[in-house]
């Protein structure tokens, strides 16, 4: 009975020494394929990681070299194609009359006549080098304000203030020509001429902004 306990045991121990064995190459074939595993997915990561800073380095790169604004010859042309840009309106009437001499008395003539007068520049009249662009910078040259319109005056809005005797249209001519006169000498002056070039800076210097330049310096021509 003890021979067969010491063999039973023995049995007994080499199994248990086999499933220890097998549990230990599983363990073993386990752990060899977690890492396999893991170093695969470490590769992974790397190489993505890789991609991503080649692709967000080379985007980055193209976005600076967009940001430096460099003015074609089309876009100069299509701007000057704007044609007249007006930066400031004057509304103005004036009184005018003439008096002639008769035998039997005088005869008078007072005429009211209404002008809007548009104070502004003609990109047609800019010069050959008006636009000089570097970067994100650009130097604007722009031709003197001037009076947009001569035919300011509104000839329907016209009225005879007061009139005795009989008036050809030779008369009346120069009457429309005396009040056009005053209007301009009254409506072009220092001041107005100043408003507009500041309307002129902030109106074109917006615009530059918005194709893209940070630094806008305006001038005028002499």
């Amino acid at each position: 009975m003890k021979g067969e306990d010491i063999e039973l045991r023995k049995t007994s121990q080499n199994e248990d020494s086999k499933h220890y064995n097998n549990f230990q190459f599983i363990v073993n074939k386990l752990s060899k394929g977690l890492w396999m595993t893991f170093i695969c997915i470490m590769m992974f990561i790397i190489v993505g990681a890789a991609i991503l800073v080649y692709f967000f380095t080379g985007n980055r790169i193209g976005i600076k070299q967009t940001d430096i604004t460099q003015m074609t010859p089309t876009q100069i042309q299509s701007i000057k194609a704007i044609g007249e840009w007006e930066f400031l309106t004057v509304y103005d009437e004036e009184i005018v009359d003439t008096v002639r001499t008769g035998f039997f008395g005088d005869d008078e003539l007072v005429r009211i006549y209404y002008g809007t007068l548009r104070l502004g520049i003609d990109m047609n009249d800019v010069g050959n080098e008006w636009m000089k662009s570097k970067g994100d910078s650009v130097v604007v040259t722009l031709p003197e304000i001037k009076l947009l319109d001569e035919h300011f005056i509104d000839e329907a809005r016209t009225v005879s203030f007061f009139e005795s005797g009989t008036w050809n249209d030779e008369t009346r001519q120069r009457l429309y020509l005396r009040a056009a006169s005053q209007m301009k000498q009254r409506c072009m002056n220092k001041e107005n001429v100043m408003s507009a070039k500041r309307n002129a800076v902030t109106q074109f210097g917006n615009f530059m902004r918005a194709m893209g330049f940070e630094n806008v310096s305006i001038r005028f021509e002499k």
